[in-house]
């Protein structure tokens, strides 16, 4: 009997090491966990703050990028506003000798009444500024003796007439002008309506 309880003692005593050994192990366990955690949670708040340097970084860059952008409109705007300003500059130069002899020929008349070499300064001064049109671009619109066309004419005035065909330009009024092949001023004319045929015969037998 003294023995089974010695051999007793000793198992219970094992349980209560192999205990002890359980329990020193889940707290090994648990700070091994929990040192885990503390890493995984270090790790997020490096994260973290990378992610918000990166931000502070793209935002820095955006106010820069609008920065640059708004100078960029206002720098646009004002060499947009300078082109239109002098874009007919070129125009301008070419007229400006047109004026000269314009201005010499009013002078010539001054000085000396000749309404012959007037004319003369005059069609100059014409052909000047048909050649500087044309340079431009800009082209007369034929008009007298042409079918009319509401795209290039203007009927002003609607005349019956026994010997032009109907719709037939008779007057040009005022000239019109193509500026590149599209219309800049239609030309303002007279347009023939044909008589019926009994009013044309009536008129033959008047005469």
């Amino acid at each position: 009997m003294k023995e089974t309880r010695e051999t007793g003692v000793q198992g219970e005593s094992l349980r209560l090491d192999s205990d002890a050994d359980s329990l020193s192990e889940g707290s090994d366990r648990k700070e091994e966990v929990s040192e885990a955690q503390k890493q995984e949670g270090a790790d997020w708040v490096s994260q973290l703050e990378s992610k918000e340097r990166e931000i502070e970084v793209l935002s820095d860059r955006l106010l820069r990028l609008q920065a640059e952008f708004e100078n960029f409109k206002k720098r646009t705007a004002k060499e947009r506003a300078e082109l239109i300003k002098f874009a007919n500059e070129g125009l301008l130069l070419e007229m400006i000798p047109i004026l000269d002899n314009l201005e010499r020929a009013i002078n010539s008349a001054r000085e000396n009444v000749d309404i012959e070499n007037l004319l003369k300064g005059l069609e100059l001064v014409q052909r000047l500024f048909t050649t500087f049109l044309e340079r431009a671009g800009v082209k007369e619109i034929r008009a007298q003796g042409q079918v009319f066309d509401p795209r290039l004419h203007e009927a002003v005035l609607t005349v019956e007439s026994a010997i032009h065909p109907d719709n037939t330009v008779v007057e040009e009024i005022q000239r019109g002008y193509l500026l590149n092949n599209r219309v800049l001023r239609p030309a303002m004319v007279k347009v023939a309506k044909a008589l019926p045929p009994e009013e044309t015969q009536d008129e033959d037998e008047g005469s």
